[in-house]
């Protein structure tokens, strides 16, 4: 009975399933994480363009709304035009103004002209403004179409992350016993002063905490997550997404790396934070956890990446 519970015992422990899991099933679930963790960064990316649409969307409808109130103004002087020629017939005005004597000839053509200039700048306001609603009802309906279209997206790219979450679960429950990988032990954050230092203290104090889809904190976290909050703790913003978080960053090389750099991987689907001596922080991939590892993590290393 005691070698049993001492088998049992072993065998629900972690990774105990299959303590040497053969090398194909390995490469699948590393091929797994990664394709994961890419749809992980397009979901980033598609948020960060379905807030850009959305924040368009609100400034384009709170100006229809002035831009109504022009147009009815402009529609009522043009009106206010178009029954006073009625009712004067097309020569009025200028039987009015030149009947009699030719005394005052001049002056009155003069009247005359500033008269036909007024109506003039008001039919072209009248214009104008018919033209700007319209091109901003335009635009609004294209925002719309846009944000749906992404919606669309969003929605596809989350039930392809869910189905090959769903399969690399399987296969690392298969090889190991368990989804989850087991946490390491939490490490100290090194003694650094400035903005770089905050960002990496911030990120050290997540040790433990899980890798999630789309997360940024505060429990749970992915790549890019974790790098953006780190330096939001210390004054700096950084978007959602490995690429654009390149984008973001002044590039230098690898012998200009400093604590609190970004180290971008594999073709920019994933990022890391830099903390010193040939070391990085990271939220790893699905089953991991906020860890500090070597900046040496088997994925080619695009480049580096420097807040300023």
């Amino acid at each position: 009975m005691v070698a049993v519970a001492a088998c049992a015992i072993t065998l629900t422990g972690a990774h105990a399933a299959n303590a040497s899991p053969s090398t194909d099933l390995t490469k699948k679930i590393d091929a797994a994480s990664d394709q994961v963790e890419k749809i992980a960064e397009s979901i980033n990316a598609t948020n960060i363009s379905l807030k850009k649409t959305q924040d368009n969307q609100k400034k384009l409808q709170a100006s229809l709304a002035p831009a109504r109130v022009a147009l009815a103004n402009a529609s009522a002087q043009v009106t206010t035009i178009a029954g006073t020629a009625y009712q004067q017939g097309p020569v009025g005005p200028a039987s009015a103004l030149l009947s009699g004597d030719g005394t005052n000839l001049i002056q009155k053509m003069s009247y005359l002209e500033v008269i036909q200039a007024s109506n003039q700048r008001d039919i072209d306001t009248f214009t104008e403004t018919t033209q700007t609603f319209t091109q901003r009802q335009a635009a609004l309906k294209a925002t719309q179409d846009k944000q749906a279209a992404q919606l669309n997206v969003l929605k596809a790219q989350k039930k392809a992350a869910d189905s090959k979450l769903a399969d690399l679960n399987e296969m690392k429950i298969s090889a190991f016993g368990s989804a989850q990988d087991t946490p390491g032990k939490a490490q100290k954050a090194p003694a650094l002063s400035g903005a770089a230092g905050e960002a990496v203290d911030f990120a050290y104090a997540q040790q433990g905490e899980p890798y999630k889809i789309n997360a940024a904190g505060p429990d749970s976290w992915d790549c890019s997550g974790l790098t953006m909050m780190a330096w939001r703790a210390a004054g700096y913003s950084l978007p959602h997404n490995a690429a654009a978080q390149w984008s973001a960053t002044a590039h230098i090389s690898r012998g200009d790396l400093k604590a609190g750099d970004l180290v971008f991987y594999a073709g920019l689907q994933h990022v890391a934070l830099y903390v010193g001596g040939g070391q990085i922080i990271d939220a790893p991939k699905p089953g991991g956890f906020v860890s500090v590892r070597s900046i040496n993590l088997g994925m080619s290393i695009y480049g580096y990446g420097r807040v300023t």
